[in-house]
């Protein structure tokens, strides 16, 4: 008698979501100097039908949440691990933007080592290329 292999949470993932009939859901990646691009972008991906996750702070903007320099290094860390948790949510990444820097590449690597298919609005800042 033969036992069906256990799945791995990511199969669980993409299992609930097909069961779900959820729409693809897209990770938006870039540097937050790119906000303005990622706005546009999460409104294309929404209007083809896809569900968009994206950076929800620009720290490269004043705000109190990271006006003090050890606090702001802290949140930086959990906003980094947070965004790893939407790469791993998403069925695919769009890198925004035509700069790539040590983060984005971090996570177009982390993206790629998941399996997950990477976009770019500038195809030509594609490390792999």
């Amino acid at each position: 008698m033969s036992f069906p292999q256990p799945r791995t949470p990511e199969e669980d993932l993409a299992h609930a979501k097909r069961r779900l009939s959820l729409p693809s859901v897209v990770a938006i990646c870039g540097s937050t100097r790119f906000m303005a691009e990622m706005t546009e972008a999460d409104l294309l991906e929404t209007k083809a039908g896809r569900i968009v996750v994206k950076p929800g702070c620009d720290m490269k903007s004043p705000h109190e949440f990271w006006s003090d320099p050890a606090e702001a290094e802290a949140l930086k860390v959990r906003l980094d691990e947070l965004h790893r948790a939407k790469i791993r949510l998403a069925d695919e990444v769009l890198v925004v933007g035509d700069y790539i820097g040590d983060s984005t590449r971090a996570e177009i690597a982390y993206a790629r080592s998941l399996g997950r298919p990477v976009r770019f609005t500038h195809p030509e800042v594609d490390p792999d290329a």
